[in-house]
């Protein structure tokens, strides 16, 4: 699988491109200065980088994204439950579990969620 590891201010950049693709790589600076503070060389840097890892794409001044965020999602959340928890998602979860932030609706959620991935491997 190829390594979608994002820098905070890719992932940040990312996010107006999922929000926003297709769009012009100028529409896409305006976006960056509006909601980052970020100059125009520093958009198209980083831009740059997303490009070389294959994450978006810049063909014609249109900017677009090659993974979807789930994706992303998937790849940065499994690599934090082996990084952090070495690859043990109850651990993680008991992890979360002790912040004491769950919600009875969110409790219920996840069970749901559960029982649902649970059936579908039957």
């Amino acid at each position: 699988m190829k390594d979608l590891t994002l820098f905070e201010s890719e992932y940040k950049m990312m996010d107006i491109i999922w929000k926003n693709e297709p769009l012009k790589s100028g529409e896409l600076v305006k976006l960056c200065e509006e909601a980052l503070a970020w100059k125009k060389s520093t958009t198209y840097t980083v831009l740059h980088k997303l490009c070389d890892k294959g994450i978006a794409k810049n063909e014609n001044s249109v900017v677009t994204s090659e993974v979807p965020r789930e994706k992303v999602q998937e790849f940065e959340s499994e690599e934090m439950v082996r990084r952090s928890f070495g690859g043990s998602l109850p651990a993680f979860v008991n992890a979360f579990l002790n912040t004491g932030n769950l919600t009875k609706n969110e409790a219920e959620e996840l069970i749901e969620l559960i029982e649902t991935h649970i059936r579908d491997k039957e």
